[in-house]
Parts: structure tokens; sequence; C-alpha cells
């Protein structure tokens, strides 16, 4: 067994809130909502205080300069002010947060879109009373990309015509060059922002998974999601020059370019010319968006780029288990992967764990719904 002081310290509790704090750090965030919305302006209020003492920036848009005053300490623009992107940009470096009144010659939802877009704001927040899109069974939508959002209103869907035209506005936002618009409540604001299960739905552009390998920037967030991997059952504990190795080795599946939705690593076995897919962990509400299925696939192509035998990968989850036949890789017994993978092993984890494999000779799958693993 691993001598206890090698162990790393305990992480401290895991936050949701912390992790998405830390992504919008220092980035500028959008929220429209005309003045007739501001039902509840305690909670906006809240919401605007916790993201300027994280440094950032907030941008509140709606039609009545009254409404907004109170909200962003009297920090009031017109979308008439001169030179408006210079002003905003320097109003913002005092204040971290500024209301901009876009009322004028244009209806509400295209001045939010102008004002975004002039700003170059890549996240714009709308508020709408009845949040975002809700399928016919009740369940809700947490992602939709431009083409899928056009084949729902190609197909005639909402059939509310009010929800239609917001989901029209939402289109010419991202056609205008909006790289993400998040739809939700007042009320469901705060766990739209930060919490992985949300509350509303985001649109964007292009589909948002991007799998790349981890940096040094990304090394926080992907500790965090190891940690709540690993206190959740999914993932093995491990020594921090295991850690230290999973880091280096790792990817991770970004949403909108920073958001971290999953991460993996592929730890290389060059004598034994094979590979394990470790660490694999999905976040919640990305859970049946493909994600998992992103992972694999880069980890097989990383693989297979470096002419491995085989890949292989272990777990303590049946579920698990099944995505990863899903995706091509076969139940294996312990003696069919490395000896050196049950160096050290909690003797009781080995007792429950299951393995699988997956040999290169032939290009393998790489889709699929994305559940976590270790």
């Amino acid at each position: 067994m691993t001598a206890p002081e090698s162990q790393p310290p305990a992480p401290p509790p895991f936050s949701e809130k912390e992790f998405y704090l830390e992504e919008f750090h220092g980035k500028t965030l959008a929220i429209a909502a005309p003045a007739a919305e501001l039902r509840q302006p305690a909670r906006l209020a809240q919401v605007i205080d916790e993201l300027a003492r994280n440094e950032t920036n907030v941008v509140l848009l709606s039609t009545e300069r009254s409404a907004l005053e109170p909200l962003v300490g009297g920090h009031v623009l017109s979308m008439a002010t001169p030179r408006l992107e210079g002003t905003v940009w320097r109003q913002l470096r005092a204040s971290f947060r500024l209301g901009l009144v876009v009322a004028g010659s244009l209806a509400f939802a295209p001045a939010c879109r102008e004002a975004t877009v002039r700003l170059g704001i890549s996240k714009l927040v709308w508020i709408d009373r009845d949040g975002g899109i809700v399928r016919a069974n009740g369940e809700r939508v947490s992602f939709v990309h431009l083409d899928e959002l056009r084949e729902t209103l190609a197909a005639g869907a909402p059939r509310n015509e009010r929800r239609a035209a917001l989901l029209r506005e939402v289109e010419a936002m991202l056609v205008a060059g909006v790289p993400a618009v998040n739809v939700c409540t007042l009320e469901g604001l705060s766990d739209e922002l930060f919490t992985y299960a949300g509350s509303g739905t985001l649109f964007t552009e292009e589909r948002y998974v991007l799998v790349r390998k981890l940096g040094l920037d990304d090394f926080d967030a992907a500790s965090d999601l190891i940690a709540r991997g690993t206190s959740e059952g999914y993932l093995a504990p491990r020594t921090q020059e295991q850690l230290d190795a999973v880091l280096a080795s790792g990817f991770g599946a970004f949403v909108e370019g920073y958001h971290l939705a999953g991460i993996g690593a592929l730890l290389v076995d060059e004598p034994g010319g094979c590979a394990e897919v470790a660490s694999l962990y999905t976040l919640t509400r990305f859970l049946g968006e493909g994600v998992g299925g992103h992972l694999v696939a880069y980890a097989l192509a990383r693989a297979r780029e470096r002419g491995l035998t085989f890949v292989y990968a272990c777990t303590t989850s049946e579920g698990v288990g099944r995505f990863f036949e899903l995706h091509g890789f076969r139940p294996a017994r312990p003696e069919e992967v490395p000896s050196a993978k049950w160096r050290g092993y909690d003797p009781e984890r080995r007792a429950r764990v299951r393995c699988y494999r997956l040999d290169l000779a032939a290009p393998g799958v790489a889709n699929g719904a994305p559940p976590v693993s270790s």
C-alpha cells in the first residue's frame, strides 16, 4: 500500500457556485429583462452583487432607468450614449456593474441584440417568465444549438405565439453573432448561472462541445471535478502523484469554449503498448448531451495516433460499464489489463471493480450517452 504521507490533503468541500464563479471571473455577462419582468429585484440584486464581488462585469439591459438604478448603484447609460463601447468599458473598470437603457426606436429584443453585439459580450441571459424550453412530456431542454432551434421553429413549435416570437429572437441573436443566450426565469437565475443542473435553456450557434488537452489554467477546475467524482464514489481515490499524472495526461470537454463539462485522461503504458481511459467524469447537467461520447472518441483517437494495441477502463458502476460497452469495449478479466494497475489498489474496491477493454485493430465506436467512470 502507498505510504500515508504520499496521500494528497483532503480536498475542500466542492462548491458548484465556486466552479462557475471561477469560470466567469474577468468576463462580461449581459442580463436582459424588461422593467415589467423585474418583479423581485432583490433576487437579481443578489446575483449581480455576487458577480461583481467576483470581478465579473455585468451589463443589465432594461427598458426603464428607474428599474436599473437601484440594481447597479446608479451607474446607468443610454444606448444613445456617444462612443458607447469605450464609455461602457471605463464604467465597468470602475464598478463591475452597469445598467443600459435600450428603449428607443427598436423593440426590446432587437435592441438587446444590437447592444450585445456592439459590446462584443459572449453571453446574454434573457429573463422570461416562462423560463427555458420544455418538451411535451414536461422535461426541460438544457441545451439547443442553432440548427436544432431552426428545426423546432420549422416544425411549428412552440404553438404559443409569444414563446415562438422569443425563440425567433434568440435565433436572430445567434445569427447576429451572440455566442450564447441563456433563457430562464428571474427566480431561476442563480441556479442557471451557478449550478450544474441549471434552470433554463442555453442556446448556442454551434454544437457547443469542444474536447482538447487540459492546460495549466484548466487544472483547478479539473481537480475540482475529480474531487467531486471521487466523493460521489465514481472515481477511485488517487495520491498526489497519481492526480498529477491524470492532469498531465488529461483532456476536457468544454462548453461555450470555457465551461468544463467533463474530463478524462489517457494514461499510457508504453512498454505494454496500451493505455487506460481514466478519471472519466461528466457533470450532471451534460448527461444526455453526448459529452461522454466526445471524451471517449478523443481518447481513442489519441491512442490510435500513438499506435497502441488496446485501451482499457475500470469502474465499479454497472451503468458506466454499459456505457463502455456501447462504445465498443468488451468486459475483460483483471488479468487482461496491465498488472501495474493493481499495485497499491484498494482491495475492497478491487473486489467490486469491472474491467473493460477495446482492441485497436479496427476503428471503435465513439458516440453515445455520457455517464461517469473511474
